[in-house]
């Protein structure tokens, strides 16, 4: 019965997401550039789980809502944004890209929050380690979000850097993709910071305008 219920949940997505690109095929893909932002982690998967009991899969859902409220509120729906998670459901990696590409992504930006055994603090992002398409595009997007969460949220910049993420690995010839590091949750200052809703409100409008600002 689980079984099924996770496989239901899974194939739900999938189907609203054939059924928006088929009313998108009659509209104008120029007239806004089309951005997933992936939530990472979900369900079983809590991803790291901070010194003051908050988990990775909430910090991220929470700024991905927050980054499509803004959206609208604030920039007049000017990005065409959507998610790979609404809510604290599993969606498997390969599953991840594999709707991005179904919703023909321009770009992709994957959230997620930092976790050391030391005292780290600080956004970084990330983009693959090759000589792929999208490499240059994804390095000046990756600066642009991290100065705006520097510049107007004090976050400490840890720079861009090479993976080889699965994410990473298998959307960076599609698109312009990056994997986004907000913050350390073992940090107990930034840990202390994801708690509060404006602080969340924040960040996502830092997320949001590094996108926005790059794009424009």
């Amino acid at each position: 019965m689980k079984t099924d219920l996770k496989m239901n949940l899974k194939n739900v997505v999938f189907l609203l997401a054939m059924l928006k690109m088929c009313f998108l095929f009659g509209q104008n893909f120029d007239a806004r550039k089309r951005i997933i932002i992936d939530v990472g982690h979900g369900g079983k998967d809590s991803g790291a789980i901070g010194i003051n009991g908050i988990q990775e899969k909430d910090v991220v859902l929470n700024i991905a809502k927050e980054i499509i409220r803004l959206n609208k509120s604030i920039l007049d729906d000017k990005l065409d944004i959507y998610l790979t998670r609404y809510c604290d459901t599993f969606i498997s990696l390969a599953d991840r890209s594999r709707l991005a590409k179904i919703l023909n992504a321009d770009v992709f930006v994957s959230l997620h929050c930092n976790a050391s055994p030391t005292y780290s603090k600080g956004i970084e992002v990330y983009v693959h380690d090759s000589q792929k398409l999208n490499i240059r595009q994804s390095i000046a997007l990756g600066l642009s979000v991290i100065n705006e969460s520097s510049n107007k949220l004090g976050f400490e910049k840890r720079g861009v850097k090479f993976a080889d993420f699965q994410v990473l690995r298998e959307m960076t010839n599609f698109c312009i993709t990056i994997l986004v590091e907000l913050g350390f949750v073992t940090n107990k200052d930034e840990a202390d910071y994801f708690l509060k809703p404006e602080n969340i409100k924040a960040k996502a409008l830092a997320i949001l305008e590094g996108i926005y600002n790059y794009i424009k």
